[in-house]
């Protein structure tokens, strides 16, 4: 019965710590997802912020085309640049650690900025020829490229704010969830087994007790009785030794008994067999030459009847 409720209580603790360990796996896992999400959300943004300012890039570099002397290949870079982010902000890339766009305001936002990219292209034409380009229509188409971008750069700031509001909620719930966990292992298993050891140790120092001293002392006077049986030898006499012994051997029935009660108190505890302490007291009797196992029948019935009605 102790070993068992034992058992259980150790199988309940252990389950709290596993539910505890993979708790604190899992807030970790998040977190580490939380880093990686801020740090994907920032380098969007910061992208998203240098598309603007590669639009007034490009603007300014066909300027100084069409009335200075200027390095072609550095214009070609920024138009590639403005065109291959535009492209990596809605699709993703792997090599830049971007992944595809999952939100719908900004991807509607993004096919209207495609459209003014389309027409700045129309504009650029071919950019070998910047003296042909008319710079009144790409300045004002680059414009509203800038300003539908800085729409772009705002919601992705706002989307990523929401992300991480998310995620730092779930992180607080499962710390909760955690901290109620502790709580419960500390006062509903912890608590109780310290209080349950406490008890056995108790109980353990009661047994001790009637071992070292009650019993002993019983079995002291069994011993003097068989002195004296020896020596005496008249018959009245030796019948009221074996009378003696009897009583002894009631006392030591009564020894055997609270040792049981002190064990079986509050049902949690393992039955101690009293038919086997008693058959080792009858094994001790015999040997001794004092009496017959038949003579302790009367005696065993009893004790028998006592575990029974236990």
């Amino acid at each position: 019965m102790f070993w068992t409720s034992t058992k259980k209580e150790y199988k309940t603790y252990y389950l709290v710590a596993l539910s505890i360990l993979i708790l604190t796996m899992a807030n970790q896992s998040i977190m580490q997802y939380a880093l990686a999400k801020q740090r994907d959300d920032a380098l969007v943004v910061n992208l998203a912020g240098r598309q603007r300012s590669l639009s007034q890039q490009l603007v300014n570099e066909l300027y100084a085309c069409q009335y200075h002397k200027c390095d072609y290949s550095d214009l070609k870079l920024t138009w590639n640049n403005l065109v291959s982010t535009h492209e990596a902000l809605q699709k993703g890339n792997e090599r830049l650690g971007l992944r595809p766009l999952n939100s719908e305001q900004i991807q509607a936002k993004f096919n209207q900025l495609q459209v003014v990219l389309d027409r700045i292209a129309l504009h650029i034409g071919d950019l070998n020829n910047p003296q042909q380009i008319n710079f009144d229509l790409l300045r004002a188409d680059t414009d509203e490229f800038y300003l539908i971008m800085d729409g772009i750069v705002l919601d992705f700031q706002l989307k990523s704010e929401k992300d991480i509001r998310t995620i730092r909620l779930i992180e607080l719930q499962l710390a909760a969830f955690s901290i109620l966990i502790v709580l419960f292992e500390i006062f509903y298993i912890v608590i109780p087994i310290l209080r349950h050891n406490e008890g056995q140790s108790d109980k353990l120092r009661q047994i001790a007790w009637h071992q070292s001293h009650a019993f002993s002392s019983h079995m002291k006077n069994i011993r003097d009785l068989e002195y004296v049986l020896k020596v005496e030898k008249n018959p009245e006499r030796r019948e009221e030794i074996y009378g003696f012994i009897q009583n002894e051997l009631s006392a030591l029935e009564g020894v055997s008994s609270h040792m049981n009660d002190a064990l079986n108190s509050n049902d949690t505890t393992p039955e101690i067999s009293l038919k086997i302490l008693w058959n080792r007291i009858e094994n001790l009797l015999e040997k001794m030459g004092l009496i017959q196992k038949e003579d302790l029948s009367h005696v065993e019935i009893t004790h028998d009847d006592k575990v029974r009605s236990e």
